[in-house]
This record gives structure tokens, sequence and C-alpha cells, in this order.
């Protein structure tokens, strides 16, 4: 009997999160689509999630195709398959490495941004502050950083694309001896549009994702300065399992057989 208890509480509590989503989902969606739009809300959310994470996706970008041009040349070494570097570092950027990373560190700084302002504005009632002067909370606060991350990221992404490449050349004709022209030549002749386009896709759902878990666990925080904590760790966490899982069905869909 208490292990059926156990269960219904847990179903009734996963119910709950699942309906509570769902619903901010929806509103976020619509508030969105419709206006009034606060453009210099939208403006300054361009600016800190865009531009603000160049830095860290370049960086992040740039060491990830240097480390994935030096694997693929040992494992391609034992089967006298060096040559195909070029390809595999162009082909695992633009696919899977650039928009996945480019979230999961876009998910840390600015998902957790987002839950820590909008959390801290609920617990000090300035969100209720914004209802009584007959401001809607998801037009102000959710709309724009949902729109600014959704539009971001694949930016980010293309450029995270641009700069992973340049580190797998710059390590397979500075250190891998490889030339330069031959180089440029494979990535370009091996790279698809398909490729690049799947990967942009992929972080315009990215950024979705993560603002809507920044926005979702910041407006529902509680318990002062604990519970901004809580729903800051809730939304990096939650937001980086999603992309992962989102990754998956998203590749399903596009690449699969």
């Amino acid at each position: 009997m208490l292990g059926l208890a156990s269960v219904g509480r847990l179903s009734i509590v996963f119910f709950d999160i699942v309906g509570s989503l769902s619903k901010f989902f929806v509103q976020s969606v619509l508030s969105c689509l419709a206006p009034p739009f606060f453009a210099r809300q939208f403006g300054r959310q361009l600016w800190r999630i865009g531009y603000n994470s160049l830095p860290v996706v370049g960086l992040t970008a740039l060491f990830t195709g240097s480390a994935l041009a030096l694997q693929i040349y040992i494992g391609g070494s034992r089967f006298n398959a060096e040559g195909i570097v070029a390809n595999i570092v162009a082909l695992g950027i633009t696919r899977e490495l650039g928009p996945v990373l480019a979230g999961l560190m876009v998910a840390g700084r600015v998902g957790a941004a987002i839950a820590a302002e909008i959390g801290t504005m609920r617990v000090t009632e300035q969100i209720d502050a914004l209802v009584t002067l007959s401001t809607s909370p998801f037009k102000y606060l959710v709309a724009p950083r949902i729109l600014a991350a959704t539009i971001c990221l694949p930016l980010l992404v293309g450029i995270a694309d641009i700069i992973g490449i340049f580190g797998g050349y710059l390590v397979g004709t500075r250190s891998l001896g490889f030339n330069s022209a031959v180089y440029l030549k494979n990535t370009m002749d091996f790279i698809q549009v398909d490729d690049v386009r799947s990967g942009l896709i992929k972080a315009a759902v990215f950024g979705f994702i993560i603002a809507l878990m920044g926005c979702y666990h910041g407006y529902h925080s509680a318990g002062g300065a604990q519970g901004v904590g809580r729903a800051t760790t809730n939304a990096v966490v939650s937001a980086s399992m999603l992309i992962l899982a989102s990754n998956y069905f998203l590749t399903s869909l596009f690449f699969g057989t």
C-alpha cells in the first residue's frame, strides 16, 4: 500500500508539473504572437543573450573544433584515413557539436540569468506590481526573452560553426601537416546546405527551450533567496536535459532513415 501511495503521489506531482508547464508554454507562445510588443525590452535581451554570449560560444567552438580534428586524425590514422579530418570536422560541427554545445553554454549562462532575474522579481513582488499596473508579465518579461533567445541562438551557432571549422583548420594545417588549400577544398566539397540548415533549426529550438525554462522556473519561484537558487538550478538542468533530448528527436527527423 505504501508503494502504491508513493507512486500515486509521484504521478500527481508529475502531471501537475506537466500541466503547469503546458499552460505556461501556451501563454508564452500567445504573448509572442499578439501585441503589444515591448521593443526596448526585446532589444535589451538581444544584446544580453546574443552579443554577450559571443565570447563563451566562440571559445567553446574553437577548442571543440581543434580537439575534434586531433581525435579524428588519431582515429583515422589507424585505418590510413587521415584525409577525412576536414570532412568529419565540418559535419560534426555543423550538425551536432555546434548547436548542442552552444545551446548548453547559453543555457548555463543565459538560462540561469533569466531564472534568477525573474525569480527575484517574483519573490520581491515586482511581478505583482506589474499586474497592478495593468502590464502583463508575459508580455513584458517572458515574450521579449523567448523571442530574443530564439533569434539569437541560430546567429550564435552560425558563428560557432565558422569558428569551430576554423579551429579544425588551424590544427590540421599547423599541427597535422595538411595542405591549406586541400583542407579548405575538402571542407567546401563535403559540407552541404542541409547540414548547416539542420543545425540552425536546432539552434532556434534550443533557444526557445532555454528561455522558456528560465522564465518558467523564475516565474514560479518561491521562498526567498533559497527559492531563487532552486529556480536557477532547475532552469539550467531542465534546459540542458531538454536540449539533449530534443537534439536526438530533431536528428532523427532530419536524418533518420
